[in-house]
């Protein structure tokens, strides 16, 4: 659809909606172009509107953090929707499940469990994303995942068809589910262990300490870009890669971290075409010296 069309349909919710909005700031790796519409939605009615005026006739984004995803640098063709304040809340039912709204972050739902003397979450105090984003990929470190704790999750069609989903209704494996990719996911229920609060927040600065040892902080990264290989092999992703190119391998302003050889970084400068050909060199040579095909963690935006 043509944005003169996009803007008579979607008048009544113009005040939310930015045509032609910048998205290089909405991402960690501070790299992206423009999309056709960004809607932030702060009320469930008006995401249900919101989607039903559209009825599926144009590509959807849903964006979190932004903290794995590498958005093109020319114009997304489509719609790219933020989670606003509704979606954005914590609730404790029956002293140990919590209600998050899917725009929280990991780390807030982790406090917030430590708060209350709940644990399980405290590998979500190392994750930089929402829990929207910790469910589509089955977010987890230091041996723990998101599935391990999920009750449910209340979710959207494109349509604005409401859906409740059990847990045990849902096949996890290893950063992935079986979920419709055209979901949207609204919140979510959590059962914690009960347990002493000062032991939990504890055990999650040490969780802490053990990530910043080993991984680059506060830099222009999106995180792990490669899936651990599962049943091929022994070796982690970083492993892999680090025997497979050089540390100093570089594309325009995209490098390899010399502290994580699986975390890729923007210097300041690089472009989409920069990261991406980095991503797909060293996927290559890293099938051309060990045959093992490495999968993507990290979700690429182009049209």
């Amino acid at each position: 659809m043509k944005t003169n069309e996009l803007k008579k349909i979607l008048k009544e919710f113009e005040e939310s909606i930015i045509y032609n909005a910048d998205l290089k700031k909405k991402n960690w790796f501070n790299i992206g172009g423009k999309t056709k519409v960004f809607f932030k939605a702060n009320e469930l009615k008006d995401l249900v509107k919101f989607l039903k005026i559209l009825n599926n006739k144009e590509k959807i984004h849903v964006i979190g953090a932004g903290s794995n995803t590498l958005i093109t640098d020319g114009i997304f063709d489509g719609v790219v929707i933020k989670l606003g304040k509704n979606f954005n809340r914590l609730s404790i039912l029956n002293s140990d499940v919590i209600i998050s709204g899917t725009a929280v972050y990991d780390k807030k739902l982790s406090e917030f469990a430590a708060v209350n003397g709940l644990s399980g979450f405290e590998f979500l105090f190392c994750i930089p994303g929402t829990v929207g984003g910790a469910i589509k990929m089955n977010a987890g470190c230091f041996g723990a995942e998101i599935k391990d704790i999920l009750i449910s999750v209340q979710a959207l069609d494109k349509k604005g068809n409401i859906i409740t989903i059990p847990a045990k209704e849902i096949k996890f494996e290893y950063r992935r589910n079986n979920l419709s990719e055209d979901l949207i996911f609204l919140s979510a229920s959590f059962k914690g262990a009960k347990k002493d609060s000062e032991q939990i927040k504890e055990n999650m600065l040490k969780l802490k300490n053990k990530k910043e040892l080993n991984q680059p902080t506060k830099i222009k990264t999106s995180g792990s870009t490669f899936k651990n290989p599962i049943n091929k092999t022994n070796k982690k992703a970083w492993e892999l890669i680090k025997e497979s190119v050089s540390n100093d391998l570089k594309f325009g302003g995209a490098c390899i971290s010399k502290k994580h050889s699986n975390f890729f970084i923007n210097t300041g400068n690089a472009t989409f075409e920069d990261m991406k050909n980095l991503i797909n060199f060293v996927e290559k040579s890293v099938f051309s010296k060990t045959g093992i095909q490495l999968e993507k963690e990290i979700k690429i935006l182009e049209n």
